[in-house]
């Protein structure tokens, strides 16, 4: 197995020290960041109303700060932006916590409903592109290089017409070249326009989940020279279609191979193994991560893939909704996961709240990866029918040795607001070594939540530019020490992040070596990287 080289050293293991208290402030304001997220609510109460909210976190124009864009809503009933502000939007990250509103000279005002947003560089040229994941009509944006984008759906092969809410760009077949998936809800419109609720007091609320037909997700292949060609059935994906919410791509079994993750609402999740051939098989029931053990799928929205108990195995965070508690599933190793919702305390954590997009990052510098959940409901129905808000703050939940403990009340006055959040994405926007949030709400501002943790912890970003493999490294996995982690821009819900792989490491106890594990196969190491650093790594031939 891949994985067996990975083994360091003991004396380069790190041992988590006392954890400094999480703290954030919301900057939005006063840097500029304003954005409100319009879902066009309506009367007849549609279900993409309740679901929009992606954003995106990239540079875009390569001057070493990361900048953001947000997916918006549409007019009803035509789903076209009739009016400003329905725009997407982009905002220049111009250093100092100051954000200019870019879109307009940047084209990237879009049209139809937008859900999501995913960001890489998939013509390998140096300059990160746009997926804008929307029901019905998705649009793919290329970095010209000179501040602006051009719409390139068409010429591109990227036809999707349904109603996408997550996309993650990743290599399947290793050829250096990334690929797009594309997840899928349901049919829209439905083919009925059921009414719920009670007719004879025509109160009208939200259907179910479990009346919207779920569909197959979608693959497309890069064939280089901008093409792409849509490979959804030779790769066996029309076999597996679910109610998709969120994505989340990781190399589960060390076999070279990126996998894909797909939450599905109120049904199993899936778990597409990427058998080599060109095709995936989904193996999440047998996998361990279709439903916890109790054996009930659940509300699943976002999902984060990353290695939360320092084993060396990426596992799998699911957040959801009150009483259902946040799925979390432990790589065994072996091929497969165990439910660790409860050993991990989570369970007990997240009974109470309900989540969108959750992260895993490292927040305080001790060595370990702690959870960030941009929180909600679903609709402010809930309050009139169960125990819980419908507008929630979002929650930090500190990682401590592979146990969480919720430290939300105790991150700061901002953080005690209340909204309807959904999109997340983490970056360095103030360039200190710390890792900051920004969080979209329905109907309200947009937060730029600044980590002000004080921490004497010690620091490392890694910046990958693949040669043999896709420029962006995506599928490349970092070992720190006994840290491991990916470098992939699919995160929280439908949202994106592309700044690079941090680490965190108690003060001291930086490790002495970087090893890289290329998607081509090749096998780096960095000797001795200086702590409190971005550092760029070129892939060897």
């Amino acid at each position: 197995m891949l994985r067996s080289a990975w083994v360091l050293p003991a004396f380069l293991s790190l041992a988590a020290a006392q954890a400094p208290p999480v703290q954030f402030r919301n900057a939005a304001e006063s840097a500029g960041l304003k954005f409100v997220l319009e879902n066009a609510a309506s009367p007849e109460k549609r279900m993409i109303e309740t679901m929009a909210g992606g954003l995106a976190a990239f540079d875009y124009n390569n001057d070493g700060r990361t900048d953001i864009f947000f997916t918006n809503g549409a007019a009803y009933p035509s789903n076209r932006k009739a009016d400003p502000k329905y725009f997407n939007r982009m905002f220049r990250n111009d250093g100092n916590l100051k954000f200019t509103d870019v879109t307009a000279e940047t084209g990237l005002a879009g049209e139809g409903y937008g859900m999501g947003a995913s960001a890489a560089d998939y013509d390998n040229d140096g300059f990160v592109d746009l997926f804008v994941a929307n029901v019905g009509n998705s649009r793919l944006y290329r970095n010209l290089g000179n501040g602006k984008f051009k719409d390139v759906t068409q010429e591109s092969g990227i036809v999707d017409n349904e109603w996408a809410v997550a996309a993650a760009w990743f290599d399947y077949d290793n050829d250096g070249k990334l690929d797009l998936w594309v997840t899928h809800y349901a049919k829209w419109p439905p083919a009925t326009d059921r009414f719920c609720g009670d007719s004879q007091k025509n109160i009208r609320v939200y259907c179910h989940p479990k009346y919207f037909q779920g569909l197959p997700n979608r693959l497309f292949h890069n064939l280089g020279n901008g093409k792409f060609e849509d490979v959804t059935k030779s790769a066996g994906l029309l076999v597996s279609p679910g109610r998709g919410m969120g994505v989340a791509v990781g190399d589960y079994d060390a076999d070279g191979r990126m996998d894909v993750f797909v939450t599905n609402d109120n049904e199993p999740n899936s778990l597409f193994h990427n058998l080599g051939n060109g095709k995936f098989e989904e193996v999440a029931l047998i996998a361990g991560v279709a439903m916890m053990d109790s054996g009930k799928p659940v509300a699943s929205m976002g999902a984060d893939f990353r290695d939360y108990d320092n084993d060396g195995w990426p596992d799998i965070v699911v957040v959801d909704l009150y009483n259902e508690t946040f799925p979390l599933f432990r790589n065994t190793g072996k091929g497969g996961f165990r439910d660790a919702t409860y050993a991990s305390g989570l369970a007990r954590l997240s009974s109470k709240f309900s989540g969108w997009g959750p992260g895993l990052a490292d927040f305080n510098l001790d060595g370990w990866k702690d959870l960030f959940v941009s929180s909600a409901h679903v609709n402010d129905i809930v309050e009139q029918f169960e125990h819980t808000e419908y507008r929630q703050p979002n929650r930090i939940l500190l990682n401590e040795k592979g146990i969480f403990r919720d430290v939300s009340s105790t991150a700061g006055s901002d953080f005690q607001v209340a909204r309807a959040h959904r999109g997340l994405a983490f970056a360095d926007f103030n360039q200190d070594g710390l890792l900051d949030a920004v969080v979209s709400s329905l109907n309200d501002p947009a937060e730029l939540w600044i980590n002000s943790t004080i921490t004497d912890g010690e620091w490392l970003i890694v910046q990958l530019e693949g040669v043999r493999s896709n420029r962006d490294g995506i599928g490349a996995r970092l070992q720190w020490g006994n840290q491991y982690n990916v470098m992939t821009t699919a995160m929280g819900y439908s949202s994106s992040a592309h700044f690079g792989v941090h680490f965190g490491a108690p003060k001291g106890q930086a490790p002495a070596a970087l090893e890289i594990l290329w998607p081509s196969g090749k096998r780096q190491a960095v000797a001795t990287p200086k702590a409190g650093q971005v550092i760029k790594v070129k892939e060897e031939q």
